[in-house]
């Protein structure tokens, strides 16, 4: 006699649930309305030209390019982040959906004129010394997806253009990484600098060389062991969060 094994297992309660894919998961959370739904789905798979030809019929409706931004764009690469942060989706992934974003985000500010303004600005750059510029890239990409200006000041950035740059941009948070345990020692330098000139900004420290007990020696230093937690730290000091509360939430302990 044939025995169909699926039936048992339902039989007995211990079926094991089909797992969901990346894109079954995306569904679940896209939003119901429209446009938010459609653009949602292409910054969700990096489709650049669908997110911008939505966003185009939104605004020949009528639709406020601002609103545009903030309820329909961030939303979609909110799931995005929420996806790479359950290690559902992967930073190749992140980094599409962050450039189909951003290509909205410019159209939108395009036709805000000056009306559409930055959550904040933030200063990046890599190490002195250090040509390794995927991780910086990918903290700016993610930076700019979620609202924020930033100044990209490159790779290998001597201390006292780091240091020229926070000065003249007056930012909310100064980024830093470094691959090489040779150059992050640049890090301390700059944190000093900047205590010598009076300015204590929250200087986010990460890269494959740095890790949290290194970056808990000199003051201004919070560690950000993935490129993300660059925008959730922005996101904290917007809500009022300081140096001591940054440190308490995002270091292990």
């Amino acid at each position: 006699m044939d025995i169909d094994p699926s039936k048992i297992l339902v039989r007995y309660n211990v079926q094991k649930e089909k797992a969901q894919t990346p894109e079954e998961m995306a569904a679940e959370m896209y939003p119901s309305a429209e446009p938010a739904r459609t653009i949602a789905v292409a910054i969700f798979e990096g489709e650049e030209d669908d997110v911008v030809e939505a966003l185009e019929k939104a605004l020949a409706s009528g639709a406020d390019p601002v609103k545009l931004i903030d309820d329909t764009l961030m939303p979609g690469m909110d799931i995005v982040t929420k996806l790479y942060d359950q290690g559902v989706i992967f930073l190749p992934n992140v980094m599409m959906s962050a450039d189909a974003m951003l290509e909205g985000i410019d159209l939108c500010k395009e036709k805000a004129g000056t009306s559409a303004k930055a959550k904040g600005k933030i200063v990046c750059h890599v190490a002195e010394g250090d040509v390794h510029d995927i991780g910086k890239t990918i903290v700016a990409a993610l930076l700019r997806a979620a609202g924020y200006d930033v100044v990209d000041l490159g790779r290998d950035v001597p201390v006292d253009e780091v240091i020229a740059a926070v000065k003249k941009e007056n930012p909310m948070m100064l980024t830093g990484t470094a691959l090489m345990t040779t150059t992050m020692y640049a890090f301390k330098e700059i944190n000093d600098r900047l205590l010598e000139s009076g300015i204590k900004i929250p200087f986010q420290c990460g890269g494959g060389a740095v890790n949290q007990d290194f970056v808990v020696t000199y003051e201004l230093g919070v560690y950000g062991e993935e490129a993300a937690d660059a925008a959730k730290m922005a996101d904290a000091i917007l809500s009022g969060k300081g140096l001591a509360q940054l440190k308490e939430h995002f270091h292990k302990h």
